[in-house]
């Protein structure tokens, strides 16, 4: 079941916040509970009866394990071997399906062998929950949850705003939240906030994802015939879809879960204004970051053990990233893109700090001038970043590392002329078709290509000078003209239902 469907707006949301207000006003904190995991289990089901199974499965092992690991630590047997045979347990579920394939198709390639491919289903959400029991495991092998009963369990892992697609959480977040729903009565205010979030995560989704989505479609499968001028807007355009998919989804993820009551933590924070690729990581999937800086980077050391190490741990983490993205060498070299990057800004930032400290020693402790240019220098710095991320996003949506040199290629010697009119094409959704036929603009050579550029420069100014959602939604004001504004956008966004897509995630 998807967040942009019909029978997700007009049946299981609002069957789901009844049900639900219906048992925690009575003071039913358990079967309000109870109820949420089972609708979770329902929007989960929807994937596939399969993937259902394999979860509930999953989410017992991981409590039965939980427990062990908690008595072994009270009895001062640490807990460690319990933990190590837990996590390795996640992680041969989370290989067989994800990862099984790739190593099989590299081995044969490297010794010459003909091993079949098990070519099995990829459950959706697989890489998300299994990272959430994983982080439960490890909190309670740290001593951070002394206690926590199945109920609670269950709904941390199932609770379907967050279950196939993030934002990451840890227990700590969401089990004190809880323990409140007892008694809980809908908030006005926060189902409004709530409301609106989801209606502009959906519109990021199903009018700009999906439409850049259809774009980047056609000119993956039609990569021989693309210009140069083709190919530098195909790379632009997915960085824009995959933007607006994932925090779309996020944003729709967070505003469901407010309607309820429960606050799921911000995953995107404008990420394409950052400046370099240290501050783009504190804003894309920011939820991703901290769980690979506490699980992986804190225990191999962290900056703890001298800069060479802390490179080291830097890019254990990033290409760990890139493998759980995906079964792929284009993923492995994402990642590596990004570390290599992230290593470098550090290093040169460490070496600035180094001397604006070597300055202070020597007794010049006034404060410096405001360096000349520094908003210009700003702008190149958000350039340069989106620029080397959008690159590096060739290869993530790249079939394989050849597929996405060639893009590549294309820019340099493919020649610079008139865009595809096809690719244009996708832009020309009905609902603005119609006015440029009524304006008599559709007869015009260039007319075709209105759509395409109106849309490039909208979300071009929305993600480099745009407020993110989270941040609106907290400034819109209850008001009339609010709820009828809000209210075309949702009708909108329904409209367009009967085309839309997965989100792109929900293959990592």
């Amino acid at each position: 079941m998807l967040f942009h469907s019909y029978i997700f707006v007009f049946i299981f949301l609002p069957v789901s916040l009844i049900g639900y207000y219906f048992l925690a006003g009575k003071g039913s904190g358990r079967e309000a509970k109870l109820w949420l995991a089972a609708v979770s289990l329902w929007f989960y089901g929807c994937f596939g009866i399969e993937y259902l199974f394999l979860l509930l499965a999953s989410v017992l092992f991981n409590y039965k394990a939980g427990r062990k690991i908690r008595e072994c630590r009270e009895s001062g047997r640490g807990g460690k071997r319990a933990f190590a045979v837990a996590a390795a347990g996640n992680l041969t579920l989370l290989a067989y399906f994800k990862y099984m394939d790739f190593f099989i198709e590299n081995w044969n390639a490297l010794c010459g062998g003909d091993l079949p491919l098990l070519r099995a289903a990829l459950p959706v959400g697989i890489s998300f929950f299994t990272f959430q029991q994983i982080s439960y495991l490890a909190d309670c092998f740290r001593g951070e949850i002394i206690e926590g009963g199945f109920t609670d369990y269950m709904l941390y892992i199932v609770y379907f705003p967050k279950l196939v697609e993030g934002p990451l959480t840890f227990a700590s977040e969401l089990f004190p939240q809880f323990a409140g729903i007892g008694g809980k009565k809908p908030d006005a205010e926060g189902l409004m906030r709530g409301i609106c979030l989801f209606i502009m995560g959906m519109l990021k989704k199903v009018i700009l994802a999906d439409t850049f989505g259809e774009a980047v479609n056609y000119g993956y499968s039609n990569l021989e015939m693309m210009h140069g001028s083709d190919a530098l807007l195909l790379i632009v355009f997915y960085s824009l879809q995959l933007y607006f998919d994932f925090s779309g989804y996020c944003d729709m993820a967070r505003g469901v879960s407010r309607m309820f009551g429960i606050e799921l933590p911000v995953n995107f924070d404008s990420p394409y204004q950052s400046g370099n690729i240290i501050e783009f990581w504190k804003r894309w999937h920011m939820t991703l970051t901290r769980f690979f800086t506490k699980y992986i980077y804190i225990p191999l050391g962290g900056n703890r053990k001298g800069k060479g190490k802390t490179y080291r741990n830097l890019l254990v983490v990033f290409f760990l990233s890139g493998l759980w993205h995906g079964a792929g060498w284009n993923f492995i070299l994402w990642g590596m893109m990004h570390g290599i990057l992230y290593v470098l800004t550090r290093a040169w930032q460490e070496r600035s700090a180094a001397g604006i400290g070597l300055i202070k020693s020597r007794g010049q402790l006034h404060k410096p001038d405001a360096p000349k240019g520094g908003r210009i220098a700003g702008a190149v710095g958000k350039a340069f970043t989106f620029c080397y991320v959008s690159i590096a996003w060739v290869y993530f949506r790249a079939e394989s590392i050849v597929q996405g040199n060639f893009l590549l290629g294309r820019v340099f010697t493919g020649g610079f002329v008139r865009v595809d009119r096809n690719l244009a094409g996708c832009f020309n959704l009905d609902e603005f078709w119609y006015f440029l036929k009524v304006l008599r603009l559709d007869g015009w050579e260039y007319g075709h290509y209105i759509l395409m550029c109106a849309f490039t420069v909208f979300a071009m100014m929305l993600v480099f000078f745009g407020k993110n959602a989270a941040w609106a939604a907290e400034k819109i004001k209850p008001k009339g003209w609010t709820a009828a504004v809000f209210a075309c956008l949702l009708l909108w966004c329904v409209l367009t239902f009967s085309d839309v897509s997965a989100f792109l995630y929900f293959n990592f």
